[in-house]
């Protein structure tokens, strides 16, 4: 993003980077940027804290009115990365008809509409909406089982995005039900992927489809590239 910038401002567009690496700022040199100490993925620091947000927010705003650059500032607040496991209670079976992960996708739509009524906002909506999720998921249930994925039904024809939509109704929903503090830097995509039954089959679904020759990225970005 960095470099972008450059490529923005040269185009006449004004702006602001927030940093997340203190040595490829000074690298780029960006003309205006606000480094921020905070785990890699967290841009704006403290989830669930408007306030800090809008804070961090305000100091990169701010940075338009320097009257010459490269500017690098720092945010004076430090948050380390939390290597702690989320501690997040999955609802019980409730249909033993249905594929694990389809029953466990609807048992925690309370959750998740808990945190939408609390937030106002939600980031699922990529190809699918909440209660597309448990479908999307008997989708890739399906081709685990051995439907081919080309024609199985995938909701957008989009493997990457459906995905992200199933991952982030689940870490929504977890954020209401999480025991202790709200976990930081990756636990709740470990959470996602180790403990529950949609990650699972995301990662299963992820394999099918890789060993079924289809081509990259179609697999690929299905979950992070560690996985």
């Amino acid at each position: 993003m960095s470099v972008l910038a450059h490529v923005f401002e040269a185009a006449g567009i004004a702006t602001v980077v927030l940093s997340s690496v203190r040595e490829m700022a000074l690298k780029t040199a960006p003309p205006r940027a606000l480094h921020c100490e905070f785990p890699l993925g967290r841009p704006l620091g403290r989830p669930a804290d408007p306030e800090f947000q809008h804070d961090v927010l305000a100091r990169a705003f701010a940075l338009l009115e320097a009257d010459s650059g490269p500017v690098l500032v720092d945010h004076p607040d430090v948050i380390e990365a939390d290597e702690q496991p989320a501690s997040c209670a999955l609802p019980p079976r409730y249909d033993p008809d249905l594929p694990p992960a389809v029953d466990e996708a609807r048992g925690l739509r309370k959750a998740y509409d808990r945190g939408l009524a609390r937030r106002g906002v939600t980031s699922v909506g990529r190809v699918i909406d909440a209660d597309g999720v448990p479908d999307a998921l008997g989708v890739l249930d399906a081709i685990v089982e051995g439907e081919d994925w080309s024609t199985a039904g995938i909701p957008g024809g989009n493997t990457i995005a459906v995905c992200h939509d199933i991952r982030t109704y689940y870490e929504e929903a977890a954020l209401e039900l999480v025991d202790g503090p709200l976990p930081g830097g990756r636990a709740l995509e470990d959470w996602f992927f180790d403990q529950t039954e949609a990650g699972a089959t995301v990662l299963a679904a992820r394999a099918a489809i890789r060993d079924s020759g289809a081509k990259f990225p179609i697999w690929f970005y299905m979950t992070p590239g560690q996985r």
